[in-house]
């Protein structure tokens, strides 16, 4: 999964020009790490709505599988 990301990490951010040789390169794992540090605000904020959303889709599966059973 790390692969992918770092895949698109790199044709998000594009080349990076070489300090020592001045030629366009890949970035680094290293490099794409600092580059993408997750805001953890954004990520709490998204778990969040993932489980709201969740526990939404139970609540309304429960009621569909009482009423297809038959049990009140």
């Amino acid at each position: 999964m790390r692969a992918f990301e770092n895949r698109v990490l790199r044709r998000i951010f594009g080349p990076k020009r070489d300090e020592v040789t001045g030629e366009l390169r890949k970035l680094h794992n290293e490099e794409l790490n600092d580059l993408s540090s997750p805001n953890i605000i954004r990520v709490k904020k998204s778990r969040r709505k993932r489980w709201t959303w969740h526990a939404a889709l139970m609540v309304d599966m429960r009621g569909f599988i009482q009423s297809f059973v038959g049990e009140f």
